[in-house]
C-alpha cells in the first residue's frame, strides 16, 4: 500500500547513533520559492518547495540536491548532518518530486532541473554573500557539477555519485533496472519525439532498481512506499532527456573544487564509474569512498567519514575566505 511521503524527521530514524540524536536538533523549516519566469516555459509555473535549516552565524551554506526518485525530506538525514556540522542548509524538491507544484508535470525535462538549480544558486548568492557549497546525492551529483560549471556561483561541489549518462555506457547500465533496459536507452529520444508518448508516465521502479537505494531493507522499502519520491512516476520525455543530456567534459570543467564521497558498498552505482569521471576533472578533486555505506549513505563508519570530509572542506573554504 502506498503511503503518504515520509517526513524529514521520520527519515532521520535511519541514521545511526549518535547521529540520529544529534540530527534531531536540525529543524526542517518548510519554505517556498517561485522560479522566476517559469510560466513562460513548457512545463508552466513552478513553485519550488525548499526545506531549510537556517544558521545566521554559519560561515558556509549548502544547497542539497536529491536524485531521481528523491525529494528534500528523503535527503534530510544528510542535511541534518550538515546542519550539525555548522552549515546552513537548504534542500529543494525538484519538479515532479516532493511538494513542488508544477503546472504541467508531463512537460518537465531534465534540462528544467539544470536551469532551475542554476537560477536558485544565483538567487541565493545574490541575497547572501556567504560561500555556497552544492551537495548532490545520486543523480544530483552530476547536477551539482553542471550547476557549478555554468554559474560561477559555487564555492565547492560535493557528490556521492558522478554519472555521465549521455557519455558513459557504464553509467547508463548502472542506473537501469535490467541490462535489457540499459540497451534500450538509445531508443528513448526517438520515442519521446512522439508528443503523446513523451507525456506518458510510469512508475520509476519499472526502469530503475529503486530497491537498491539502501543496504537497510527498511529504508529501501520506505523509499519505495514514498509516493512523493521513489513510489511516484516519471514521464518518458523526462527520462529521455535525462539519459541523453550532455555535460561539459571533465577536462574542460570550469567550476570549483570537487569532493567525491561515493559509498564504497553501493550496490546500485559502482564506485569505479564515479571515480573514473572524477579523476579527469580539471580542478582540484578529492576522492573518498565511504566505508560500509550503500547508495543512501547512512551506515557506519561511513557516516563518520562523511562528516569528517565535510568538516575538512569547511575548514579549507573558511580559511580561503579570510
Amino acid at each position: 500500500m502506498i503511503r503518504e511521503s515520509e517526513s524529514a524527521e521520520s527519515y532521520l530514524r535511519f541514521l545511526p547513533e549518535p547521529w540520529r540524536s544529534a540530527a534531531a536538533g536540525a529543524v526542517a523549516e518548510s519554505t517556498w520559492w517561485a522560479w522566476p519566469s517559469s510560466s513562460d516555459r513548457p512545463c508552466g509555473r513552478v513553485d519550488v518547495h525548499v526545506l531549510r535549516a537556517r544558521r545566521s552565524a554559519a560561515p558556509l551554506r549548502v544547497l542539497l540536491l536529491h536524485g531521481g526518485g528523491g525529494h528534500s525530506a528523503l535527503v534530510w538525514p544528510v542535511g541534518a548532518i550538515l546542519a550539525h556540522e555548522g552549515f546552513e542548509v537548504l534542500a529543494l524538491d525538484l519538479p515532479q518530486y516532493g511538494r513542488t507544484r508544477v503546472a504541467d508535470r508531463g512537460r518537465v525535462r531534465y534540462r528544467d532541473w539544470v536551469d532551475l538549480v542554476c537560477d536558485l544558486a544565483t538567487a541565493e548568492t545574490d541575497d547572501d554573500p556567504r560561500p555556497l557549497v552544492v551537495f548532490g546525492a545520486s543523480l544530483g551529483g552530476m547536477l551539482a557539477y553542471e550547476v557549478a560549471d555554468r554559474t560561477g556561483r559555487v564555492a565547492a561541489v560535493v557528490a556521492t555519485c558522478l554519472l555521465d549518462l549521455a557519455g558513459d555506457p557504464d553509467a547508463r547500465r548502472a542506473v537501469a533496472r535490467t541490462p535489457a533496459l540499459g540497451r534500450l536507452t538509445p531508443l528513448l529520444p526517438v520515442l519521446a519525439r512522439v508528443g503523446v508518448l513523451a507525456r506518458v508516465r510510469f512508475p520509476i521502479r519499472w526502469v530503475a532498481p529503486m530497491s537498491a537505494m539502501s543496504l537497510d531493507p527498511a529504508l529501501a522499502q520506505a523509499c519505495l512506499d514514498d509516493r512523493l519520491g521513489a513510489g511516484s512516476s516519471v514521464s518518458l520525455g523526462f527520462l529521455a532527456d535525462l539519459m541523453t543530456h550532455p555535460v561539459r567534459a571533465p577536462e574542460e570543467y570550469r567550476g570549483p573544487r570537487v569532493l567525491l564521497v561515493h559509498p564504497a558498498a553501493d550496490s546500485w552505482t559502482p564506485p569505479e564509474v564515479s571515480v573514473r569521471f572524477a579523476r579527469r576533472i580539471a580542478a582540484r578533486t578529492d576522492i573518498h569512498l565511504l566505508t560500509g555505506c550503500g547508495h543512501f549513505p547512512v551506515e557506519q563508519p561511513g557516516v563518520d567519514e562523511l562528516a569528517a570530509h565535510l568538516r575538512a572542506l569547511a575548514a579549507d573554504l573558511v580559511v580561503g575566505e579570510t
